[in-house]
């Protein structure tokens, strides 16, 4: 297994680092999507923020990477469990993963199948899991998502709306949990993404190669002293990384008992309202988001500095196409944040 590049040496991309960090303290969000030029360090980002969430605990055995504390079993029958009660089930601390779900898959492999090996060697039936099983409790990562063929795309915003993957094929009947943080990055110029899927992202971003000649200087640096030496690279930035680790920690313990004042809730609403975004799904994900923003920050209650915070992210993608204005989406957010809000 490869060694991830630190999260805390990437230069610059600051919208996306506060995207993945938000999604990392609320996954419930509905993941990130990561628009912009090649090279700008997309897949970098999502896999060092996967190196740097901590450990979870899982059954032992199972390839689901079911939670020992769930009440309910992830499928039924559940052979990790079938030796005893909840109490005496093995567990063991395992990686948060990171799943890539390549263009060119097919269903079998996203969402499981027969296994053949046991069907033909032994005459069982039995189910062999797919992507989506490995990648639940983690990140599902899609590059080029705009390029990914619609029967998939169709099978993913299924499974993203229930957090389950059901297989009803072969005379199987197979309901397995598949929540995960769903992580999309492409070039916008290559072609858009089906609007049914964009909705489905929590945050979108975009990531633009540095102009500032310093930045570029410093990111072909800290790349090739990680490529000459990782092990050294690790340690120079293995306390920024611990840091960030014990800051995404906290936030995730203070996020559940975070209170969202109604006046936020309003300010939610008319932000919305004044973008013409369509359905709900804008104000329940910046609700979240800014939630996430002030658990981050270590605030008792979330406020309207972070509803700024984050607007243009949570927003940007749901807005409708208006011909008379050839402004940006986020130029678009900023302005009504300004006028909704007021100027920070």
């Amino acid at each position: 297994m490869g060694v991830n590049y630190p999260f805390s040496a990437i230069v610059g991309q600051d919208e996306m680092k506060l995207a993945l960090l938000a999604a990392a303290v609320d996954p419930t969000m509905g993941g990130v999507l990561v628009l912009g030029d090649r090279g700008t360090g997309k897949s970098t980002a999502v896999r060092a923020m996967a190196a740097l969430l901590p450990k979870m605990r899982v059954v032992a055995g199972c390839p689901y990477g079911c939670d020992p504390d769930q009440v309910r079993p992830c499928v039924t029958p559940c052979t990790a469990r079938a030796a005893g009660s909840a109490a005496k089930v093995k567990t063991l601390e395992a990686t948060v993963p990171v799943v890539d779900l390549p263009l060119g898959a097919t269903e079998d492999r996203v969402v499981g199948a027969l296994d053949l090996e046991r069907a033909l060697g032994k005459g069982e039936k039995a189910f062999e899991p797919g992507l989506l099983a490995r990648a639940n409790r983690g990140f599902l990562y899609i590059d080029e998502v705009n390029l990914l063929e619609d029967h998939l795309v169709d099978l993913l915003i299924d499974v993203a709306a229930s957090g389950e993957n059901v297989v009803e094929r072969e005379g199987l009947s197979v309901r397995h949990p598949a929540r995960f943080v769903l992580v999309g990055s492409g070039n916008p110029e290559e072609g858009e993404l089906r609007p049914q899927l964009l909705d489905r992202f929590g945050l979108s971003v975009e990531v633009r190669t540095p102009t500032e000649l310093d930045a570029r200087i410093e990111v072909v640096k800290r790349r090739d002293a990680f490529e000459r030496d990782p092990t050294a690279f690790l340690a120079t930035w293995a306390k920024a990384d611990a840091k960030v680790r014990k800051h995404i920690v906290t936030a995730r313990e203070k996020v559940a008992t975070l209170a969202v004042p109604d006046e936020i809730l309003e300010q939610s609403a008319r932000l919305c309202i004044a973008l013409g975004t369509d359905g709900l799904r804008g104000e329940l994900t910046l609700m979240r988001a800014a939630r996430a923003m002030a658990a981050l920050d270590g605030a008792k209650a979330v406020g309207t500095e972070h509803l700024r915070k984050i607007a243009v992210p949570a927003l940007r993608h749901r807005l409708r196409r208006n011909p008379l204005d050839d402004s940006g989406s986020g130029t678009r957010v900023e302005r009504a944040v300004a006028e909704v809000l007021g100027a920070a």
